[in-house]
């Protein structure tokens, strides 16, 4: 069995490729993806976490399952706040094939999922990107971009300014344009995409903050709990989903789906019929679009498939 740390499933999982990847398994119907398992985990009194389990196969090709524990509480530890691991299964035998580091597959599939999305929604002259965010999901946000849009700005707000500049520093060091910023309001006027990947459970992004053509991609709020935009964000909005399953998980649009100001009718579509044709994205540059994900086992699959075949190409 081929076992792939943290810094291989990274390289064997490089964007331009991966995005592809995804457009070609959701415009396949042959993956078959249960609802996922929710787990809290935690002693009573004690530090608790959310542990995800993902299954998804190909009949007959492939089979792979990952565990993804999150646990907010561990930035006062000084830890991640995210953990998982994946096993990847011959899809005829059950015979394991590789275990790869599912931290890096969920936060490389993730953003790639967001890139793929605004190679549909966003405008295709779209060129200043904010990110909301400064963890390890929001660090890779402009490199998975700039393989679908020309960016040639990125500003990052965050909670704890030290960690947008931090990012921000970090970015520049990799050759990108970017800056710190702690003004969002202003930030988000001026954006042609919004990306949020947070751990919120309010909202931290406003509606009345974000211009006509732009493209807000929410990537956090996959509980009931939490929150990363108001209510304003829906409204007169093209609204897409990765799957339909973010209309029952996300706290983002259950709240607005139960306050009327959303309807399920006016969710255009997902990843699947926007790859297939079957949706259509953007149709002007005038109109604001909203992306809502909360992450499929089908972009685990796709990616853990293409890691195995990257590294065995290599060999």
């Amino acid at each position: 069995m081929l076992a792939l740390d943290a810094d291989q499933t990274r390289d064997a999982l490089p964007f331009e490729p991966l995005i592809t990847a995804l457009r070609e398994r959701f415009r396949s119907s042959t993956c078959e993806v249960p609802a996922r398992h929710v787990h809290e985990i935690g002693s009573p009194g004690g530090p608790r976490f959310t542990s995800l389990l993902m299954p998804a196969w190909q009949p007959g090709q492939h089979y792979g399952v990952k565990i993804i524990n999150i646990a907010p509480g561990n930035t006062a530890l000084g830890l991640p706040g995210l953990h998982g691991s994946y096993l990847l299964f011959d899809g005829a035998t059950g015979v394991p094939l590789a275990a790869l580091d599912g931290t890096v597959l969920t936060a490389r599939r993730t953003v790639a999922a967001s890139a793929l999305a605004a190679s549909f929604l966003a405008r295709q002259d779209a060129r200043h990107l904010v990110v909301v965010g400064a963890g390890a999901v929001a660090a890779l946000l402009p490199h998975a971009y700039r393989c679908v849009r020309d960016i040639d700005r990125v500003s990052v707000w965050a909670r704890r300014p030290e960690q947008a500049q931090a990012l921000a520093a970090q970015w520049q060091t990799e050759g990108l344009p970017a800056q710190a910023i702690t003004d969002l309001p202003a930030a988000c006027a001026e954006a042609d995409i919004v990306s949020c990947a947070t751990l919120a459970t309010e909202p931290v992004v406003q509606g009345a903050w974000l211009p006509a053509g732009s493209h807000l991609d929410l990537i956090g709020s996959f509980t009931p709990a939490m929150r990363e935009a108001d209510d304003a964000c829906w409204v007169d909005a093209r609204v897409f989903v990765d799957t339909e399953e973010a209309l029952v998980k996300s706290g983002d649009l259950l709240g607005p789906l139960r306050r009327g100001i959303l309807r399920e009718d006016e969710v255009r579509g997902t990843l699947g019929t926007l790859c297939k044709g079957v949706a259509i994205g953007r149709k002007a540059d005038s109109e604001r679009t909203v992306f809502k994900s909360v992450g499929t086992a089908l972009e685990d699959l796709a990616a853990a498939v293409m890691a195995l075949q990257e590294r065995r190409t290599r060999q």
